[in-house]
Order: C-alpha cells, then structure tokens, then sequence
C-alpha cells in the first residue's frame, strides 16, 4: 500500500502562512534606517569646505598675530618675545557656517629691536578661526629658536634686576605721557607684555585684533616664595571697533616654570570677563 500524503498546513486567519524572507532581505532590514534611506532629491547637502589659495592679506596678517600671541605666552619667557615681521605666504580652507583654517608661513623679529638683535627666522603656523567666536586653535612651529641656555639667563638676570627693588614696585603709567619707558622698568613692561599676549590670544577672533597701547596702576608685592607676583591694569586697543578695553591681570612668573595669568576686562558692549590658565614654559 502506498504511503499516504500529509494533509496540507491549515490556513491561518489572514490565508496562508507566507514563506520565510531570503537572507539577502533580514540583512537589509538589519541596516539602520539612515542608511537604507537616502536623502530625498529635494533635500539640502552640507556644503563643504572651499579652498582659498589667495586670502585677503588681512586675515593671514591676523592668523599670525594670534599665532604670535599664543608663541609668546606659551614661552614663559621676556627675553624671547617676538613680533610679527612679515607674512610669506598662506592658504585658507572656508567651513561654512564653521569659520576658516588658516596655513601661513611669516617671519618675526625680536620685540625689542633697540638690542639690535634683528630677525628671527620664519614660522609655520595652523590657525582655525570659529565663527564670531574667541580663542582660535593655533599650532605653531618656529625656526631659529633663541638658543635655550641663553634665554635662562637673560630672563635670570631680568629676575634679579625685579628681586634687587628694595620696595614693591608701584608704577602710575608706562610709557609716560612722552612714549618713554625708564630703562629700569623695562623689565616689567616686558612682563606685562608676557602675560598680556595670553588675554591677547584669547580675545581675538577673525575680525578683531588687540595691541598693548599703555599699563597703569601697576603694583608688585612681595612674596614668601621666589616668584615674581605683581597686578597691573593694561589698555589693549582693539583695532576694529577702535575701543580701548582696561583689562585688569594678576600675574605670577619665575624663570623656566610655568606662567600663571588671570585677568578681568571690562567692555563697552559684552558683559565683563574673566579667566585664569597655568601653560608649560617650553615649547
């Protein structure tokens, strides 16, 4: 007798059950939606970055400003400020609705050219601007370095010079209503010019840029340790609005260790500010 054949499977409320899915399907549902969904033709794309191989000259010259500001400070050291001499070359890469990253190359010289040091060789800098905001990011790499050696004992004897005053140091203005600044206090217009290059940094943006114009009300204290303490009250000129912005700093220094700045401004149009940072001396 032949063997009898299974009756068919029982159709379930809807009909039939249906057959399992392929392989090639359960993977494709796995994908996450975004994935397996792509923009509508009608949706907007992100622009992307746009190259800029010439910029206007005027943001490369404010790149290496902010470069400088953040070399300085990072330093810790007096005797090796430089300022900008010169802008080579550079490129921009524009981010819209970001801001724009800036590759320039520039020479410096020293800040006090009465020393007749001259110039100091070239940088390499990556500067990002965000938009309308403060504090770019800076990576910055230069030649020529003031030999290290040299540099401990120039800011050494600059050190002496400051522990040597037989009275804490209070200063009304440097320079004095003639642009001169006594020999004796050039020290702590160097200083003070150390410690002002990190709110410098800070506060510039792509469009605004600061310059150390005058100290006042400058007083040092003395302390139970070996470090230099002193405050001071800096004017800054901001080139763009043409205001000039008090900013009041306390600044810590001793040769080869790390400067300690903390500073308030006061501003015509933003709400007061303030901030405090310790960095590494060596770069």
């Amino acid at each position: 007798m032949l063997p009898r054949r299974p009756p068919p499977p029982a159709p379930g409320p809807r009909g039939p059950r249906p057959a399992a899915p392929p392989l090639a399907l359960l993977l494709l549902l796995a994908l996450p939606h975004a994935a397996a969904a792509p923009a509508g033709p009608g949706e907007p794309k992100a622009p992307g970055p746009r190259l800029d191989t010439r910029p206007p000259r005027g943001l490369l010259q404010q790149a290496a400003r902010a470069a400088l500001h953040f070399l300085n400070f990072r330093a810790g050291s007096p005797s090796a400020l430089r300022v900008l001499a010169a802008v080579q070359e550079g490129r921009a890469l524009i981010y819209p609705n970001k801001g724009c990253k800036v590759d320039l190359v520039f020479t410096t010289e020293h800040y006090n050219l009465e020393e007749g040091k001259g110039h100091l060789g070239k940088c390499s800098a990556q500067v990002f601007f965000k938009n309308q905001k403060p504090r770019p990011a800076i990576n910055v790499t230069c030649t020529r370095l003031i030999e290290k050696k040299k540099r401990q004992q120039e800011d050494y004897l600059l050190y002496k010079q400051m522990k040597q005053l037989k009275n804490p140091l209070d200063v009304v203005s440097l320079p004095d209503s003639h642009g001169h600044i006594d020999p004796s206090l050039r020290p702590m217009w160097d200083l003070a010019f150390l410690g002002s290059s990190y709110v410098m940094w800070e506060k510039t943006t792509q469009f605004l840029y600061y310059y150390l114009v005058q100290l006042s009300s400058v007083k040092q204290w003395k302390t139970d340790d070996d470090t230099i303490d002193f405050d001071y009250t800096v004017l800054l000129h901001e080139f763009s609005t043409q205001e000039i912005i008090p900013c009041r700093i306390h600044l810590v220094w001793y040769p080869g260790k790390p400067l300690k700045v903390k500073y308030h401004c006061q501003e015509l149009q933003t709400p007061d500010e303030a901030s405090g940072t310790e960095a590494p001396t060596e770069l």
